[in-house]
């Protein structure tokens, strides 16, 4: 399917950085965060993409000031590197199975993946909801659902796509993908004991030449304000400090 066709349906945002706005940070974030971020800071440019994708272009010296991961262990490394700031969970999300609203493969729970015949897309494993969806699937012993898999994206975005398409039964997203799409896919909740720890962390980069700027964006994010604006969009709240 092509981009264009993507855009049309709304699936898709920009991934790549546009011109720098006069005011705003440069904000590598995971594709999961491209409706809830412009509401919490419009005046930053944002660059959504997978978030292994994001961190190896900071790696390569991509100009960002902030990185915001859909996981802890990628800006974890970048700080280890001394690459960014010590990073700090900023929410958290849940993993569920889409599928199109006509279900054609008649999929109602996860152990139907693993039925002959089932189209199942998936996101790579470097991505960290491809790694969830392969904890997902070690906790629950369904491996044998591997074998449907006919597809490996590079984004959470990209596998939303291909299930609203209808080019695929069923694939693994954030529930907060899976809300922007409601009248395209029904999402299948993940039995509790299957669901992953999802906690996104957020960081500043230190080759940044806007560190003020970029702390303020952090700040935001933070702020109570912000993680409003998040839980609107379906995140989950941090836990509250003892």
């Amino acid at each position: 399917m092509k981009l264009a066709a993507l855009v049309a349906m709304g699936l898709l945002v920009a991934g790549g950085a546009s011109a720098r706005s006069s005011s705003g940070p440069t904000v590598f974030a995971a594709s999961s965060l491209t409706d809830a971020f412009p509401r919490i800071d419009s005046s930053a440019t944002y660059s959504f993409a997978g978030s292994n994708t994001l961190a190896a272009q900071i790696r390569q010296g991509a100009p960002a000031d902030v990185f915001a991961s859909a996981n802890t262990a990628l800006p974890s490394g970048l700080y280890k590197d001394h690459l960014c700031s010590k990073p700090v969970v900023f929410t958290r999300n849940t993993l569920v199975v889409i599928i199109p609203r006509s279900n054609p493969a008649r999929i109602h729970s996860v152990a139907d993946l693993g039925r002959r015949g089932v189209k199942l897309v998936i996101a790579a494993p470097g991505v960290p909801v491809g790694s969830y969806t392969l904890q997902v699937l070690k906790r629950l012993h369904l491996f044998r659902v591997l074998r449907n898999v006919v597809s490996r994206e590079t984004d959470v975005r990209e596998v939303l796509a291909k299930v609203a398409l209808g080019e695929a039964d069923a694939g693994f997203v954030y529930s907060t993908d899976a809300r922007t799409v409601p009248r395209k896919v029904h999402a299948i909740p993940i039995p509790p004991r299957g669901q992953p720890n999802v906690r996104y962390g957020i960081c500043v980069v230190l080759s940044s030449q806007h560190k003020d700027a970029a702390q303020a964006f952090v700040k935001r994010v933070l702020s109570k304000a912000g993680q409003r604006i998040l839980v609107s969009y379906g995140f989950l709240p941090l836990p509250r400090r003892r």
